[in-house]
C-alpha cells in the first residue's frame, strides 16, 4: 500500500496477496493428507495415473475445506478493508467505504452530536462478517464427510 498509493484497487490486492498463503498451506495439507488414504493408494496400485489421481481422488477432497476458508476469509477480508479505509489507504472519497465512514464520523466531530454516523457503518461491518462466518460454519457442517 505504501508503495502503490491509496485506491480500492490497490487495498483490494494488498488483502488478496494476504490472504494467499493461507490456501497454500491448506490445499498442501489436504493433499499430502489424503496420498495417504487407502483409496488413494489403491488407484495407485490400479495403476491410475497422475492426472487421474489428481482430478478424481484429491481435488474433490480438498475442495470443501477451501470452499470453508474462502467464506470465512471474506469476513477477514471486510474487516481488514475497512481498516485500510478507516486509516484512509482504501476507496479515496467519493467512493463510500464503511472504514471511511467511520473515520468521517470522528474527523467531523460528529461522533457526539451524531453517533448513528459510526454506528450504523460498524453495525454494518459486524453483520457483513458475522453472516460470512455463519455461512462457512455451515458449509463446514455441509461439507464434512466426517459428521455424517
Amino acid at each position: 500500500m505504501a508503495v502503490s498509493g491509496p485506491s480500492l484497487q490497490n487495498a483490494m490486492l494488498a488483502i488478496g496477496i494476504v490472504q494467499v498463503p493461507v490456501y497454500i498451506r491448506l490445499a498442501r495439507s489436504m493433499v499430502l493428507s489424503l496420498r495417504e488414504l487407502d483409496f488413494v493408494q489403491a488407484a495407485m496400485a490400479l495403476g491410475a495415473g497422475n492426472g487421474r489421481l489428481l482430478l478424481k481422488h484429491i481435488l474433490p477432497g480438498t475442495l470443501p475445506p477451501l470452499v470453508v476458508q474462502a467464506t470465512l476469509s471474506i469476513g477477514t477480508a471486510t474487516l481488514e478493508a475497512a481498516a485500510l479505509g478507516f486509516l484512509g489507504l482504501g476507496a479515496q472519497p467519493p467512493a463510500p467505504e464503511w472504514g471511511a465512514m467511520i473515520a468521517d464520523s470522528f474527523k467531523g466531530g460528529y461522533a457526539m452530536n451524531a453517533p448513528w454516523t459510526m454506528i450504523f457503518p460498524g453495525l454494518f461491518i459486524m453483520l457483513t462478517v458475522l453472516a460470512f462466518n455463519l455461512l462457512g460454519d455451515g458449509l463446514r457442517d455441509a461439507l464434512d464427510p466426517r459428521s455424517r
